[in-house]
C-alpha cells in the first residue's frame, strides 16, 4: 500500500489509471469476519458512478465501491522471471495458436475468427490480439454473423493475469452479456529438466495419430476435421506407451515451433495412474523437441485438475496467464443481441466449468 511521508494510507491511484495493474485496501463489509481492510491486486477495467472493478488474475472481477477505499497504488511491472523462460503474452498466444489450427479462419482486422466445425472451443473462437478496425459493438455483430453462417456458437479467447492481456475486454464482454464458460491457465517452464526424466521406457513416437492413439483419446467421435486439427502446427510429434488390447497405456502430443514446445492431449490408462506414465511421455516428447532445437515449453492446465498442476509444477512450470472462451448470448425476441448492462452494475462472471487433462478446451 502506499503510505505518505506522514505515515497515513493514501489513495494514488483515479479513473485515469484504467487499464494499470493497480493494488487497493479496501474497507471490509459490515459484519463481514475476520480484517478490518481487505486487498485487492489486478486490472483497474473500469471506474465509473462511484464503482472500481478489478479483474484479477484469475479472470474475476470484483466490484468495489468507491467510498470503502483506504489507500492505492500502480503496480509496477513485474521483473524478469529469475527461472525458466521468459516470454510475452502475445508470444504465447500465437505459439499457442499455431499448435491448434482451424481447418478455416479469416482476419478482422487483427482479430482472427477461427472454425473447425465445433472441435474444441480454441479451434472454434477469436483470438482478439490486437484491434478489430471496428467499434467493438460492430466487431461483436461481425463475429457473430461469420460463426452463425457456420451454424456455430460465437466465441471469444480472451486472457487475464500477464502484461498485455485482455482484462478490459473481458469486462466489455460482460457488459453486453457474453458469458466465460471456460477458464484454464497456460503454464511454462524449461525444457530439458523434462527431458531428464527419461528412462528409456519404450515410448513410441510418431508424425501422426493412429487407431490405436486414437483409442486413448478421452474425445470421442473424432472427425476427419479433428484429425486436421490434432496433426496441425509446426512440427507434430505423437507418443504412445503400448497396452494391452491395442490400447495404449499412455498417450500425448507435442508441437515443437521454434525455441517452443508445447505438449498437450496426455492422457493415461486409469488403471495405470500414479506409476509414471504421463512424466515418461513428457520426457520423450522433451527430448525430441530438444532435437529439434526448442528449450522452453508451454501446456495448458484446468484450475480445478490439482493432480496435473503438482505433476507440472514439480518439473518446474508455473502459470503465466489465464486463459477463457466468452460465448455471445442468446439473442433477444426480436433476433438481436442483448443490450448492454449499464456500466454502474456489471454482472459477475460466470463460474466455468472445467475439463480434465492437459489438453485444449
Amino acid at each position: 500500500m502506499e503510505i505518505s511521508a506522514t505515515g497515513r494510507l493514501e489513495v494514488r491511484i483515479s479513473a485515469a489509471d484504467v487499464g494499470k495493474r493497480v493494488s487497493i485496501r479496501r474497507l471490509s463489509e459490515p459484519g463481514a469476519p475476520g480484517e478490518k481492510f481487505t486487498d485487492t491486486v489486478g486490472v483497474l477495467t473500469s471506474w465509473d458512478h462511484g464503482v472500481l472493478l478489478i479483474t484479477r488474475r484469475s479472470g474475476e472481477t470484483v466490484r468495489i465501491a468507491e467510498s470503502s477505499l483506504v489507500a492505492g497504488k500502480v503496480v509496477p511491472a513485474a521483473p524478469a522471471r529469475r527461472r525458466g523462460p521468459a516470454a510475452t503474452y502475445e508470444e504465447l498466444a500465437r505459439a499457442a495458436a499455431r499448435a491448434w489450427r482451424p481447418v478455416e479462419s479469416e482476419r478482422l482486422g487483427e482479430w482472427e475468427l477461427r472454425a473447425a466445425a465445433g472441435f474444441t472451443r480454441r479451434a472454434n473462437s477469436v483470438l482478439p490480439l490486437g484491434d478489430p478496425g471496428l467499434p467493438l459493438d460492430a466487431a461483436l455483430v461481425a463475429v457473430r454473423r461469420w460463426y452463425g453462417e457456420r451454424g456455430l456458437p460465437a466465441y471469444i479467447q480472451t486472457a487475464t493475469g500477464a502484461d498485455g492481456t485482455q482484462e478490459l475486454l473481458c469486462v466489455e464482454l460482460e457488459r453486453r452479456g457474453w458469458v466465460r464458460e471456460v477458464t484454464a491457465e497456460l503454464w511454462i517452464g524449461a525444457l530439458a529438466p523434462v527431458a531428464d526424466r527419461a528412462e528409456g521406457s519404450g515410448v513410441v513416437l510418431s508424425r501422426t495419430a493412429d487407431e490405436a492413439w486414437l483409442a486413448r483419446y478421452q474425445r470421442k467421435g473424432v472427425s476427419e476435421v479433428a484429425l486436421k486439427v490434432l496433426g496441425s502446427g509446426p512440427s507434430v510429434w505423437f507418443a504412445t506407451v503400448p497396452g494391452e488390447g491395442g490400447v495404449p497405456a499412455a498417450i500425448g502430443r507435442c508441437v515443437v515451433d521454434g525455441r517452443w514446445a508445447s505438449f498437450a492431449a496426455v492422457e493415461v490408462d486409469p488403471a495405470l495412474r500414479r506409476r509414471g506414465l504421463a512424466t515418461t511421455v513428457l520426457a520423450a516428447l522433451a527430448g525430441k523437441a530438444l532435437d529439434e532445437g526448442a528449450s522452453a515449453a508451454w501446456l495448458q492446465v484446468e484450475t480445478d485438475n490439482t493432480a496435473a498442476r503438482a505433476l507440472y509444477a514439480g518439473m518446474g512450470f508455473g502459470a503465466h496467464h489465464a486463459y477463457h472462451h466468452y460465448r455471445a448470448p442468446e439473442p433477444d425476441d426480436g433476433g438481436h443481441p442483448r443490450p448492454p448492462r449499464a456500466e454502474s452494475t456489471p454482472g459477475p462472471p460466470s463460474g466455468p466449468p472445467q475439463n480434465s487433462g492437459a489438453r485444449p478446451s
